[in-house]
């Protein structure tokens, strides 16, 4: 069977987009490893920042908290809005309409704003000041509508016999949801999970207005401290420690990748359950 040209034209565009893509991402990596791999020594790794080490461990601690915190805050929030949202609320409903155009509307607004947002807010007005808390909340706000959005197209992909046969067995709305959809739908909503976990990894902008850029390890949620990327954009706007900001950005993109590799490797162990 021979193809038309507009499927050969087609098929030609995907494998150029799929190259280019690929091309992309290994150059980026790529790019900056060679030039921070060189820089990766002990003395990054030491305990306390000064001028002599510029370490980036109270930054890799910070990231790992501002990761835990914001997920604590929006994934509960997020996984049961989409719930109300697919399972529980009829379609046309007006609240409906509103908490989706919210949500498109968070989700289209640039990551400045949020910062400018939250310290306003958490920072001035509810007075926590420069901290852990009001990075954490702020980012969580940022994350909520991806969160929102993933869950929901997973509930949404979830076959309608699987409710009808827990249905057909006696089950509860309420037990169907938990013990039948969910479980169903919880790759999706990891990889959701995941996604929001690289962006709260490599925010820059709402940080630096709500956490800080202090180089410390946190002492409690009211104490300032900056992430890696907040570490490695400090490093870089500085002039001095070029080589130590790239060496952050290689240490960032193996946080993050093997956080992916975590989280698939969960993502599996689902499946087969």
């Amino acid at each position: 069977m021979t193809k038309k040209p507009w499927d050969l034209f087609y098929f030609t565009l995907s494998c150029l987009s799929a190259f280019f893509t690929f091309a992309a991402l290994f150059f980026l990596i790529g790019y900056v490893a060679i030039n921070g791999a060189a820089y990766i020594t002990p003395s990054l790794f030491a305990f306390s920042y000064n001028t002599e080490n510029v370490s980036l461990f109270p930054a890799l601690l910070t990231t790992i908290f501002m990761i835990i915190l914001s997920l604590a805050v929006s994934a509960p929030i997020g996984i049961f809005t989409a719930i109300y949202l697919v399972e529980y609320a009829k379609r046309g409903n007006r609240l409906v309409r509103v908490i989706r155009v919210t949500m498109e509307t968070l989700a289209g607004i640039p990551s400045i704003v949020y910062g400018l947002f939250g310290m306003l807010f958490f920072v001035i007005w509810l007075g926590w000041g420069f901290s852990l808390l009001a990075g954490t909340f702020t980012v969580s706000i940022m994350i909520l509508p991806l969160l929102v959005r993933t869950t929901e197209e997973s509930l949404k992909a979830t076959p309608d016999i699987y409710r009808e046969g827990a249905f057909g067995l006696g089950a509860g709305k309420l037990r169907t949801v938990f013990k039948v959809v969910l479980p169903s739908a919880a790759p999706g909503i990891l990889a959701g999970v995941i996604l929001a976990i690289g962006r709260i990894a490599g925010e820059t902008a709402a940080l630096i207005y709500t956490a800080g850029t202090v180089a410390q390890i946190p002492q409690n949620l009211f104490s300032s401290g900056r992430t890696l990327s907040v570490h490695m954009y400090a490093l870089s706007s500085e002039g001095l420690y070029s080589g130590q900001a790239y060496a952050t950005a290689v240490i960032l993109l193996l946080t993050v990748i093997l956080l992916n590799f975590l989280a698939a490797i969960m993502t599996k162990q689902i499946k087969k359950d």
